[in-house]
């Protein structure tokens, strides 16, 4: 018999993936979410920024780097230039400042186009979940009334998912159109 907690547990995980996406999408406003996907060289590994200095907001358009270690300034600075975020970075003895220019309406229209974008891959995730699931459910031993009902339950599962993450994706345009 198929288990629908599985197919569930993997829908949730599309859902966790698209606002993870959708965090590293930038608003009007500075978060500290915007540098999470920036590493640096430390100690001979890779580390991310969030990892070797704290990242607070000043104000709605700038952040604050603070490295643990003062000799890590250097590096956080070279590494966020280089992500290449459209921010001015500055730095001083104890840390890195970086400013987020005001965002323009063509800059906005751009950045809905890939929140959409990035909807329509974690869509293509949930039905491929869905093909697994009602391939499965065919290949089961189960009665005919059991495939239809779990049928029925991976498609109403599939549905209340799409909202979700139709939700998720109007919340963030509504933040970046404001």
């Amino acid at each position: 018999m198929y288990d629908i907690a599985q197919f569930k547990k993997q829908t949730s995980e599309k859902a966790a993936w698209l606002s993870l996406e959708l965090q590293g999408i930038r608003t009007g406003r500075a978060s500290p979410a915007l540098l999470d996907g920036i590493s640096i060289e430390v100690y001979g590994s890779r580390m991310k920024i969030n990892q070797v200095a704290n990242i607070t907001g000043e104000d709605a358009r700038t952040l604050y780097v603070l490295p643990w270690d003062r000799e890590h300034v250097k590096p956080i600075e070279k590494a966020i230039t280089l992500a290449d975020l459209g921010v001015s970075v500055g730095s001083d003895e104890k840390g890195v400042r970086v400013s987020f220019p005001e965002l323009t309406a063509e800059r906005r229209g751009q950045l809905v186009k890939l929140v959409r974008t990035k909807l329509e891959e974690a869509r293509i995730g949930l039905r491929s979940v869905r093909a697994k699931a009602i391939s499965e459910i065919d290949n089961s031993e189960a009665s005919e009334d059991a495939i239809k009902r779990l049928k029925a339950d991976v498609q109403k599962g599939m549905d209340e998912m799409n909202k979700e993450l139709e939700t998720i994706t109007e919340k963030k345009e509504k933040e970046l159109l404001n």
